[in-house]
């Protein structure tokens, strides 16, 4: 009998399957490191010892010429675009790479990203915390990424700030999309396959046995894709909705300014922002009883959900808008 295409029912069952395996490799690696250096040690470096068990995991079967054990358990084997060839080691490395180190990668890109456009300006890096990382690839990450970040305006750094804060809302919807239209095509399970151009062919088997299978799972893909589209369209709404009122506060802020400027002058009391270090326009309070400028611990709270004077944690719903203080 001659082997068919991959169902999308396989191709689910060999992910979970593979997860499964994998989720065991990574587990005993980080015990066994828990065990040898201690709890620290593990917190540290346990993102890079699930990236090298599935590096691992995936080398010693896929790169290799296996099948992997989730492969072998639906009995179903790797092909290139033609199906009739097994693909190629540049494809199977390209598959790898795509699938343990780059998500890696981009999330500690991002990571580091967003921290160092986050960092106060007067805050400052010891050296020794930098020679205490050596040379380990997360310290050269950042190394770089400081130097890159270091030469930038404030205005560029707000802007990559903002790409960054659409990459990681966009990575999770990319992935959710592939995930859609897998239910529907039933044919590229991993998106990392489907750049590589890997599909599957599954021996034995009745043929025609997953018509039924497949339809359920196309419905499904139209479920997920309308609740994704869902999804998209209560962002974009909220988006807007945060923009909109952005620009109504500052007209707001721009028509009493100079009423409030006048109100604070006559009075002979010039009490000041900790954070614009200019005299506070619209007086809204912390939980903890400190007084700033109600655009400014506002902006504050987009990155940071705590006093910027006593670093005591709280809710942005919290602070308290004084509207007719004087002080």
């Amino acid at each position: 009998m001659a082997p068919a295409a991959a169902g999308p029912a396989q191709l689910v069952r060999c992910g979970q399957k593979d997860e499964l395996y994998r989720s065991g490799l990574r587990s005993g690696a980080g015990t066994a490191l828990h065990g040898l250096a201690g709890a620290k040690k593990w917190l540290e470096w346990r993102k890079e010892i699930e990236l090298l068990s599935d590096v691992a995991y995936f080398v010693l079967t896929t790169l290799s010429g296996y099948q992997t054990l989730g492969e072998e358990y639906v009995n179903i084997i790797q092909v290139d675009s033609t199906k009739k060839r097994v693909p190629s080691f540049l494809r199977r490395a390209i598959f790898v790479s795509l699938h343990t180190v780059v998500p890696y990668c981009l999330e500690k890109g991002l990571l580091h990203l967003e921290h160092e456009l986050q960092i106060e300006a007067d805050e400052s890096r010891t050296s020794q915390g930098n020679a205490a990382l050596g040379l380990s690839s997360r310290a050269l990450l950042r190394n770089w990424i400081q130097k890159q970040v270091g030469v930038l305006t404030e205005q560029q750094k707000k802007g990559v700030l903002q790409i960054v804060y659409v990459l990681k809302q966009c990575v999770p919807l990319l992935c959710r999309l592939h995930l859609a239209v897998f239910y529907i095509s039933g044919t590229f399970y991993h998106l990392s396959k489907r750049v590589a151009g890997i599909t599957y062919l599954h021996f034995g088997g009745l043929p025609g046995e997953d018509q039924s299978i497949r339809s359920s799972y196309k419905f499904l893909g139209i479920i997920s894709l309308f609740h994704l589209l869902l999804t998209i369209g209560v962002q974009m709404y909220s988006f807007k909705q945060k923009q909109r009122a952005r620009q109504e506060w500052k007209l707001h802020r721009n028509l009493a300014h100079h009423k409030n400027t006048t109100k604070e002058k006559t009075t002979g009391r010039h009490s000041r922002c900790t954070l614009c270090l200019e005299e506070r326009r619209h007086t809204t309070a912390t939980p903890c009883g400190h007084l700033f400028c109600w655009e400014c611990i506002t902006e504050w709270c987009n990155t940071r959900t705590e006093c910027p004077l006593c670093r005591e944690k709280f809710h942005p719903q919290k602070l308290i808008y004084l509207r007719h203080y004087q002080l």
